[in-house]
């Protein structure tokens, strides 16, 4: 398969907007709710990811995983931060004072659900592919040993880190 090379051009921002319609829940996660208020009030920062099936999305989980880890992170779920506005995990989220994205490739999927949920100056993003610069003509998570994907998220990781640390 042929190497995904995306031009500057291609890759950047159109300005216009897609529309999804998502419905309505009054269901709250509880555990969400637990965590969202806890890391409201330890100050924590919110660190979400790409979520896609690919090698590079589980690459960009896993490194958000590894980061949230660190103080003064925490991993937030996404879903529930983008699908229930009114839940603490969203308040967290929206009302944090950074959050970090890391998306798994140039198509910046969440990044770009995210840049309309919180305020740009606060949103730290990474394109992890950026990074690494493997694995584009892979689609299957486990056409990349286990070994490695764990090897190249933890040097995402690292990598995001030290971005943060500037």
């Amino acid at each position: 398969m042929a190497e995904n090379k995306c031009s500057e051009a291609d890759s950047q921002m159109s300005g216009e907007y897609e529309t999804i319609k998502i419905t309505k829940t009054k269901n709250k996660c509880p555990i969400g709710e637990t965590v969202g208020k806890q890391n409201i009030a330890e100050g924590k920062i919110p660190v979400l990811s790409c979520e896609g099936a690919c090698i590079r999305g589980e690459i960009a989980r896993l490194a958000a995983n590894l980061v949230a880890k660190e103080q003064p992170y925490a991993r937030a779920c996404h879903g529930e931060a983008i699908s229930i506005p009114d839940s603490a995990m969203a308040k967290w989220v929206k009302g944090a004072a950074k959050v970090v994205m890391i998306d798994g490739c140039f198509l910046q999927c969440h990044g770009r659900i995210l840049e309309n949920l919180v305020d740009e100056e606060k949103l730290i993003r990474f394109d992890a592919l950026s990074f690494y610069k493997k694995y584009t003509d892979l689609f299957d998570v486990d056409s990349v040993p286990e070994a490695e994907r764990k090897k190249v998220a933890r040097q995402v990781a690292d990598w995001v880190l030290a971005g943060l640390k500037k």
